[in-house]
Formats: structure tokens, sequence, C-alpha cells
């Protein structure tokens, strides 16, 4: 059986008194549908991994929390299918504020099996995700905002490596504060029209 990994609990520690019980219960949920899950943190966030492919992930923002699925546009679940086309950068299931808000835990397991059965059975996606929101779900939903309105660093931002993507993502969400965020959000858009990486001035020309 896997076991659940520190980087984890101290993502969920950090995290507002709302939200610790949210990513506490599906964690717990997702650990005993899937006994084999293997937990990593990956653009900042915790994601649970099957047969060495993405499942599934939590996240959880200023005001609230988050779960989706890497492989939701093959499930099968009308209500899940439904929710993958209307969400942006807040995961499947809407914004979780509270423990009310999350649906049964009957539901949530049917769908992490469905996904189980995904990886399973090896079922690929056609195509990696081109959107910012889909890619990065870990992305704060006003930075997914800012680049969605701004059209080519959206398509700079999306042409990126993994490791500068990353890089954006930990800065602005470490912020601190809504003023620096916003300030460091500002600051990225410009980096990234230009072409450059988060710590473009450190890299070798």
């Amino acid at each position: 059986m896997a076991k659940k990994i520190k980087a984890v609990d101290d993502y969920i520690a950090k995290k507002a008194d709302f939200a610790k019980p949210i990513l506490k219960h599906i964690r717990d949920l997702i650990h005993k549908a899937c006994p084999d899950v293997e937990e990593k943190i990956k653009w900042g966030m915790p994601f649970f991994d099957y047969k060495d492919e993405m499942l599934c992930h939590i996240a959880a923002f200023k005001k609230h929390a988050v779960m989706g699925f890497w492989k939701a546009e093959l499930m099968k679940d009308p209500v899940l299918v439904e929710n993958a086309k209307s969400e942006a950068a807040m995961g499947h299931l809407g914004k979780i504020t509270s423990l009310k808000d999350i649906p049964s835990d009957k539901k949530i397991t049917r769908w992490i099996k469905e996904a189980m059965v995904l990886n399973d059975k090896g079922i690929k996606l056609t195509k990696k995700p081109n959107s910012v929101a889909q890619v990065e779900t870990a992305i704060p939903a006003i930075f997914a905002n800012a680049l969605n309105k701004n059209k080519k660093a959206m398509q700079i931002f999306e042409k990126f490596p993994p490791s500068h993507r990353k890089e954006y993502i930990l800065w602005i969400t470490d912020a601190k504060t809504e003023t620096t965020r916003e300030k460091r959000i500002a600051t990225a858009l410009e980096w990234i029209v230009e072409g450059k990486g988060r710590n473009w001035k450190y890299e070798k020309k």
C-alpha cells in the first residue's frame, strides 16, 4: 500500500484553515479508492499517480480548494464530463469552500475508480491539453485569467518548457500577500511576452 508523503502533509499544513479538512478528506478518499496511488508534488500542488500515470490532483487557493482528473475528457461520467467542459483553472468539482461543497464520497470514489480503469488499460489522451488552465491546473485562478486576457503571453507561456512554467507558477503561488501576487503577475506577463523565463537574469547567454 502506498504511503502518504511529507511533502503533501506540508502543502496541506500551509493552507488556510477552511481548506485543510477539504484537502485531507479528498486525499483520504483517493487512498481508500486506490491503495496503490503514489503521491507527488507537481506544478506546486499534490498529484496522485497510478500505474506511472497521473490520476488526479488537489489544490487550495486563497478562498477555495479544487480537485481535478488528468484524463477528465476521456471519462464517461456525465456529471464529471460536463464539469470538465465548463471549468477552467478550478478543477472539475467547482470551487470548494467547505466540506459541504464536496460531492458524496460514493460519487468521488466512482470517479477515481473510473480514472483508474483508464490507466489500467493504458488509454492515453489523444493530445496533451493545449490550454493553460488544462495543462497546469495549479495555476492560481488570477494568473490563469491574466494569461487568458493576454493572447501573446498565453501563446508563449504554452510553448515554454515545463521547468519555465513551473518557475512562474511557484513564484506567483508563493506570494504572501495579494498585492505581491498582483505585482508578480504583472511582471511575469511582461517577461513572458519577451520570451523570458522566470530566472532569465541568471541564465547563461
